[in-house]
């Protein structure tokens, strides 16, 4: 069975923000064309690493216009995300970025309580629903105290036509097995700790956070996981395995929310313009933690070049 979605690279536009907590709208303008140069043509904003659950319906409805007068006229296929805590402030802010041109978006379940099975429905129903014409893509977060399983994705996809992938970042295999094989009506876009793991199983796609530091690896180890070059993939996630622990292992200790890695990570792909302030309260990273990181890169690179 074809999955509803093609397979791809889908990577997240992180948000640059001033002093004041204002969008740096030329910067976000030129971290679009970057990330499209690296050979990104699919694009997402506000997952956890774009702070989605922290900005307000300004600056929602700002980027959401800067995105689209980006990639309106480009090969750019852009995703919205959207993060509430019930249909009505999901279907509200869907309703800007529908306007604004967007029809594919990327939602989450409410983090306020788990959902029972009936409301597990009446949500995917109430908010695809009224946007028909539209796709969607589930992000499976822990946070929203029901990661669904491959049963619930089964019978979600039967009554709900246009929810057409799901976006898995745990590693335990049994559940990633059974969600890759037994659900293959949608696209499942996975991490790179388990991308390699879902590529044996079946046909899944990749979402880069770590990787996007390394670009040529990122898109190595895409193409090696639709070869089914079972070896190379392998091989390669064990090198992001290095990278991680060499030179981010003392930032990750520090336990940050997402985004402070994210921007740190695009930093040292070479986008040196994006600032490394959050939203408050979350914390992000120091100017002295990034040279700190960038000397540790570095002499990586030094290493590890041939690879």
């Amino acid at each position: 069975m074809p999955a509803r979605h093609p397979s791809t690279i889908l990577a997240t536009c992180v948000i640059p923000w001033d002093e004041q907590e204002n969008l740096l709208e030329e910067v976000f303008r030129q971290e679009i064309r970057y990330l499209h140069a690296l050979g990104i043509d699919h694009l997402y904003i506000f997952g956890t690493a774009g702070e989605g659950y922290a900005v307000d319906t300004a600056r929602f409805r700002e980027i959401v216009t800067v995105l689209r007068e980006e990639t309106r006229h480009t090969p750019v296929q852009a995703q919205v995300g959207i993060i509430g805590m019930s249909v009505a402030q999901v279907v509200e802010r869907l309703r800007i970025a529908y306007d604004a041109g967007f029809r594919a978006f990327q939602i989450s379940l409410p983090a306020w309580r788990g959902l029972n099975d009936v409301e597990l429905l009446r949500y995917f129903q109430d908010i695809c629903g009224t946007f028909s014409d539209c796709t969607f893509l589930h992000y499976n977060l822990a946070l929203s105290y029901r990661p669904l399983t491959a049963d619930d994705y089964q019978r979600l996809a039967a009554q709900v036509p246009n929810l057409v992938a799901t976006k898995n970042t745990f590693v335990d295999g049994i559940p990633l097995v059974d969600l890759i094989q037994n659900v293959p009506e949608l696209q499942h876009f996975l991490g790179e700790m388990n991308y390699a793991h879902g590529c044996m199983a079946g046909e899944c796609s990749l979402l880069p956070s770590i990787s996007l530091a390394l670009p040529d690896t990122m898109k190595e180890l895409y193409a090696a996981g639709q070869q089914r070059d079972i070896q190379r993939l392998f091989d390669l996630q064990y090198h992001i395995r290095l990278f991680t622990r060499q030179v981010l292992g003392p930032l990750l200790r520090q336990r940050r929310i997402d985004g402070a890695y994210d921007k740190l990570l695009l930093r040292l792909s070479g986008f040196e313009a994006m600032p490394l302030r959050l939203l408050s309260p979350y914390q992000g990273f120091t100017e002295a933690d990034y040279l700190e990181c960038k000397q540790r890169f570095d002499d990586w690179q030094q290493i590890h070049r041939s690879y």
